[in-house]
């Protein structure tokens, strides 16, 4: 792993020095401020009405007297706006998804109507007194459903049941003609749900001395919620004022404008008194199952050593009932377009790609967006290559992965790569994992009848990707420029303000690294200020792996803005001339004299009678808008390879070795990049061997509880082994890609690949996630059907 020195930086904590998260002392110690801690005199405490109904049209909506000053429906708001996510990708059909349902519900779980009381308990109480009847509908529990759908589609005015097709053909039949065989391949995943520890938090009230609504939510996307709130309660935005404290985990969740919080600020706005809702478990699985659930069915046109010459791909996306605000569908749907190509050189590829709209939960981007799905599909096709050649899977991929040597890069899907050697970060990783030892502990067999597997699996994490991007995808807002303001106080410490927000990602401390790299503050001596729309810059948010490059970006442009200006009252108070200071860590030296950025701040502020007659009169404080030099976004890469033992009597798999060799780039700070990935990987296994919410013919979500929908604890993640390659990006500062979303990416296709590899005696291949015991046991028994072999038979 590459070690970095700046003289700068005092100590070695500034770009590359593995510090502590500063955020970490307060979460240890149990002083986190999260909504659920709060209070305020009056606080009322809301509960919702959920529909049982799949999909149903909403007959009559009975209350009881006693309850109906405490009782919303939707009749009762006709100032807050449906949540509408308009988009201009062509053939997409638009949603409006009401607060609280309106004429039909669509999913199980959708708010119907919402109750408040002293507490949670009181509200739900109240909920009793109400009655709500339906006449059902026909219900489209998957895509197959849907699409055969005839009448009663899922929305008025809708010509079908899809929310947008994109279709692409990039030389297909000129390069797919030149192939010596077809290959076919179907993989698919099951739909998820993404269980932060805290769901969905809103707290709100109106603030009478600001005459402002003042709304508290768990979000990563505290301006863009701030947008959307105005937008659909129909208030000035600066009428409104977002906060976002500690979030308990993200991972998309609250990247979206919920109903629920809509219902909340709403509240608040029309009594002018405190109101706060708390998501409980059973109500996040029930109506938070909204992610993952890809089908794909992939020809491959390969030459006879294996090379991939063409793709075409049909791919399917469970949309479920509503496009949410601002991403839309169309967001998964364009991703899984544009990124199923991966890291692999080939320069035919023709495919179709939709989201249809189904009685689920609306479907919401995920760590990982897309590319969890994309990355499955093509490495299972790459394994179905290396059996059709007669070659190992990894020497395949070796010869279809992009060559160091090519970068820069631009892919058969326009992806612009900008640096980076895949191959190697391969071969890194297969060294790791010691293939020689794994398949000679294959060959031997295991005492207790396991079977072992070996699977690799590499991906491309486009991360940091701007206006242009987005604008291709037509979602409702689109990124621009992320500032950053900063501001030197009295003793010579600094703050920073981003628009930004951290869940987990350590930016407290990873963007204090960044100005301390710079300006030669102490870490400690910095703070960093986001989640408040009242105090910070704009931001669009943290998603898409952009914050590190982006507002991380903007801190260090503005940094080096305000360095000439320090670096001119030090001058002037050591009586020489700029160039001739030195600059070691938070002082400036010239001539045998030094002096401290906090005597130059104090000069600014407390005595400036020892400031230049030609002082810059901005003072030691500015804000700065940046965005990389290409916004097509910069790529981080990895290769994971994984030994596998699976029981061919129990079809339990455990995971035995965990190799993941990755490049975002320069790295801010190596601890938080490897705390990142491991948390990744640990979502990567639950999607590979544990996590499913499946539903009935009816539409009924059938795992509303942890007893059900199964999670990887810490005895199901093993010690992971990772590496560092460090290939600087041209495009952005310091060299640094965004990395957080890429943990989450490659573990169900590199687990995956590993059991079929485990299996391959039995001639069984599981092709779906999750892959629980019931469908491995399932398909060693279709395999052994095929062969008449007993299953008791079947050996390592």
């Amino acid at each position: 792993m590459s070690q970095h020195s700046h003289p700068s930086s005092p100590g070695g904590q500034g770009v590359g020095a593995r510090i502590l998260r500063k955020e970490d002392a307060r979460h240890l110690n149990g002083q986190g401020n999260f909504i659920g801690n709060m209070t305020m005199p009056g606080l009322q405490e809301v509960a919702f009405l959920r529909s049982p109904m799949a999909h149903a049209r909403i007959r009559q909506i009975n209350i009881e007297d006693s309850a109906r000053a405490q009782v919303i429906t939707r009749v009762d708001m006709p100032d807050c706006q449906d949540i509408y996510a308009a988009s201009t990708l062509p053939s997409y059909q638009s949603s409006s998804m009401p607060p609280l349902a309106s004429g039909s519900v669509r999913y199980v779980g959708e708010p119907v109507a919402l109750a408040f009381g002293e507490s949670r308990a009181v509200a739900e109480d109240v909920l009793e007194e109400i009655e709500a009847l339906y006449d059902e509908l026909p219900v489209y529990g998957s895509v197959q459903a849907s699409l055969a759908a005839q009448g009663d589609l899922l929305h008025e005015g809708w010509q079908n049941n899809e929310f947008v097709t994109l279709r692409s053909d990039i030389a297909f039949e000129e390069h797919a003609a030149r192939a010596d065989q077809v290959i076919e391949h179907s993989v698919s995943l099951s739909r998820q749900c993404m269980l932060p520890m805290e769901g969905k938090a809103v707290l709100a009230y109106w603030d009478f001395q600001a005459d402002q609504l003042v709304v508290y939510c768990g979000s990563q996307i505290p301006h863009m919620h701030r947008t959307g709130i105005a937008q659909f309660l129909g208030m000035d935005q600066a009428q409104v004022r977002v906060i976002s404290p500690d979030v308990g985990g993200a991972f998309g969740y609250k990247c979206v404008l919920h109903q629920e919080e809509l219902c909340v600020a709403w509240l608040a706005k029309t009594f002018r008194k405190p109101f706060r809702f708390m998501e409980d478990r059973r109500e996040h699985l029930i109506a938070g199952a909204n992610t993952r659930e890809h089908q794909y069915r992939l020809k491959a046109h390969i030459s006879n050593e294996g090379r991939l010459l063409a793709l075409d791909a049909e791919i399917d996306i469970d949309g479920g009932a509503y496009s949410v605000w601002p991403f839309t569908v169309g967001l998964e749907v364009g991703q899984a377009l544009g990124n199923l190509p991966g890291p692999y050189d080939f320069r035919g590829y023709r495919c179709r790609t939709r989201g249809v709209g189904t009685n689920k939960p609306g479907f919401m981007p995920y760590r990982g967006v897309a590319r969890t799905g994309v990355c499955l599909a093509i490495e299972q096709m790459m394994d179905q290559i290396a059996l059709a050649v007669g070659k190992p899977a990894w020497e395949v991929r070796l010869l279809n992965l992009v060559q160091g040597e090519q970068m820069p890069y631009i892919n058969v899907a326009n992806k612009h790569y900008d640096s980076g050697n895949y191959p190697e970060s391969l071969r890194r990783a297969l060294a790791a994992v010691d293939v020689d030892a794994v398949m000679a502990r294959q060959a031997q067999g295991e005492p207790d009848g396991r079977l072992i597997g070996l699977g690799v699996a590499s991906y491309t994490e486009q991360s940091a990707h701007g206006t242009s991007v987005f604008a291709s995808w037509g979602t409702a807002v689109i990124p621009g420029f992320d500032q950053a303001f900063i501001r030197m106080t009295p003793d010579g410490g600094l703050e920073v303000r981003v628009g930004v927000h951290s869940h987990g990602q350590g930016m407290e401390t990873s963007f204090a690294q960044i100005a301390s790299e710079i300006l030669g503050i102490p870490v400690a001596k910095i703070k960093v200020v986001h989640g408040d729309t009242g105090r910070t810059p704009f931001s669009t948010g943290t998603y898409a792996s952009r914050s590190l490059v982006m507002s991380g970006g903007a801190v260090s442009k503005a940094c080096k803005e305000l360095l000439p200006r320090v670096r001119k009252i030090a001058a002037h108070m050591l009586k020489t001339e700029v160039d001739s200071l030195q600059h070691q860590g938070d002082t400036f030296m010239a001539d045998g004299r030094q002096i401290s950025i906090s005597q130059v701040a104090d000069a600014w502020y407390i005595n400036p009678q020892y400031l230049p007659d030609d002082v810059d009169p901005q003072g030691l404080e500015l804000s700065v808008g940046y965005k990389p030099k290409v916004d097509t976004g910069s790529f981080t890469y990895a290769s994971n390879a994984v030994v596998v033992a699976v029981d061919p009597r129990t079809g339990g798999v455990e995971v035995l070795k965990y190799v993941v060799v990755e490049d975002c780039g320069v790295m801010i700070n190596p601890m938080i990049v490897e705390g990142q990935t491991i948390g990744g990987i640990a979502q990567g296994i639950g999607t590979a061997l544990y996590e499913e919410m499946p539903y009935d013919e009816f539409g009924q979500p059938l795992a509303s509880t942890l007893a059900d929908y199964v999670m990887p604890g810490a005895c199901e993640v093993p010690n992971i082994h990772i590496e560092h390659m460090e290939s600087p990006s041209p495009n952005t500062e310091f060299g640094a890609k965004g990395m957080g979303e890429g943990g989450a990416i490659a573990p169900p296709a590199a687990i995956m690949s590993a059991i079929n590899n485990a299996l391959k005696s039995t001639g069984a291949k599981v092709s779906h996630t999750p892959v629980t015991p019931h469908r491995l046991l399932s398909a060693i028994r279709a395999a052994v059907s095929q062969t008449t072999q007993p299953v008791s038979e079947v050996q390592a």
